[in-house]
């Protein structure tokens, strides 16, 4: 490290030359002092730069009682909190349970935010991108660019194949002109996987991030950064723009730590986006209460209806492939498929069953594979299916979203499993007929008895189309 004096309005600052790389990695992160990826005696020598604050700190609540709260993910759940004995300080210390993959935060630890000289982001931006938008789009993507001047929050509701992704463009070089840093933000590791990509290619000579859990390290400022929202915990007052999409999925609506991570993310005034082709009654309620702006798109950018989804019955299908059977409904969808030279989702409830029936399907076609959330191969399984090199995935909820495969086909086994509410079946419903090419396709619900979710899911199709069409016949 460089040291020689220096006139800087700064008198901090004097006789330091900051490395770009250690301001860059840690403007707008909250991080744990002694876990850093940089030597511990830098961080030591330029703690000068940095705000220190406790990683657990506690209020005295009603009766005295002391209330625990974690600094860098916000939790305030007093059950999250375990008390051990700690080796580093030789003290009954607390920590927390609920972001404890990303190391543990403890009443001992010093969490560190940069506090020293910021950079002045890049204006200069291109979006590369020579498509056209729907009169619809079109609409909401003028909406959705308003919110940055006029800093108030908006929720984008657009079925799913509308093209959510291409709306998000013209705001977000908006936003990059002005010299703004913006965050996309979702719950799925899948839907970062399939959205860096598409904005790299067409944001070229911006630097874009994407985080997630086992990320490659990756270098330079990111003015964009695409992130799950767990990701969020490690960041606070760094955005000018928070856009969460899929802001329906599991985890997120569940966790009010994650939708605190949201706000602590973003900088002071500065406005949140929801975007979701299947928003909760719980989002619309606090778009209603809150005002927030709302755009709403009924369809699909190549202008064909969304498929309707088909309930067939597949009695005891449980006790069928556990006893080592593909039921024979099921065989002869997948042998449709296969002879069609069609790809495939087959959506399962659980973990377990699916891996009972991945051998029975692999008797047919060696190639079919199966894949869930703790899947180390998980991205190369998905980015096999989409090049054509397998058939067909054999999958849990966790590809319910986020992923676009062309002329792809899905069932559902065992459609009237909790797992499958009315939104998620909405969602995989989704995945079938978004290329313009390939605007229709099947969608089946196979089942044990029909719920109220399943009818829901149809109905709201259903309504969808009618909304998007009129009283054109669909």
């Amino acid at each position: 490290m460089l040291m020689k004096l220096l006139k800087s309005p700064f008198k901090w600052y004097k006789g330091i030359i900051i490395e770009p790389q250690i301001r860059d990695f840690f403007l707008g992160r909250i991080w744990i002092r002694t876990s850093t990826p940089f030597p511990q005696e830098k961080i030591e020598t330029y703690l000068r730069f940095f705000k220190i604050t406790p990683g657990i700190s506690e209020k005295r609540g009603f009766f005295n009682r002391i209330i625990f709260r974690c600094n860098r993910c916000h939790n305030e759940n007093q059950q999250e909190f375990v008390h051990y004995n700690c080796a580093r300080c030789n003290q009954t210390c607390v920590y927390c349970r609920h972001c404890i993959n990303m190391g543990r935060v403890t009443s001992c630890t010093d969490l560190i935010t940069w506090n020293g000289p910021k950079p002045k982001f890049s204006r200069k931006h291109v979006l590369d991108w020579d498509g056209t938008f729907t009169e619809a789009q079109s609409k909401a993507t003028k909406e959705l660019t308003k919110i940055i001047t006029r800093k108030n929050n908006h929720l984008v509701h657009a079925v799913c194949g509308a093209g959510k992704t291409e709306i998000l463009f013209p705001a977000v070089l908006a936003a990059l002109k002005k010299g703004l840093r913006v965050c996309i933000a979702t719950p799925r590791t899948d839907v970062v996987l399939e959205l860096f990509p598409r904005f790299q290619k067409v944001f070229a000579n911006t630097i874009i991030h994407a985080l997630y859990g086992n990320a490659p390290v990756q270098s330079g400022l990111a003015q964009l950064v695409i992130a799950t929202t767990h990701q969020l915990y490690r960041f606070e007052n760094a955005f000018d723009v928070v856009i969460v999409d899929e802001a329906d999925a599991f985890p997120y609506t569940f966790d009010l730590a994650l939708q605190r991570a949201v706000i602590k993310v973003k900088k002071q005034n500065s406005p949140i986006a929801l975007v979701t082709a299947t928003p909760s009654h719980q989002i619309h309620a606090q778009v209603k209460h809150e005002k927030w702006g709302y755009s709403f798109i009924p369809k699909r950018y190549h202008g064909h209806p969304l498929p309707v989804p088909e309930f067939q019955s597949l009695w005891s299908y449980e006790k069928q492939i556990q006893s080592g059977k593909i039921p024979r409904k099921l065989l002869n969808w997948t042998e449709t498929r296969l002879n069609n030279n069609e790809p495939f989702l087959i959506f399962f409830p659980t973990i377990k069953l699916m891996e009972i029936a991945a051998p029975l399907f692999q008797q047919i076609n060696e190639n079919i594979l199966s894949v869930h959330a703790e899947d180390a191969d998980r991205k190369e399984k998905v980015l096999k299916l989409r090049n054509e090199e397998i058939p067909g995935l054999l999958t849990t909820t966790i590809l319910e979203r986020g992923i676009t495969i062309k002329n792809v086909q899905v069932a559902v086994v065992g459609a009237e499993s909790k797992i499958f509410t009315s939104s998620a079946l909405i969602q995989i419903s989704g995945r079938v007929g978004r290329n313009v090419d390939f605007p229709n396709g099947e969608i089946i619900f196979y089942h044990h008895g029909i719920t109220t979710e399943m009818d829901e899911a149809r109905n709201e199709i259903i309504r969808l189309n009618t909304e998007g069409f009129g009283d054109k016949k669909i």
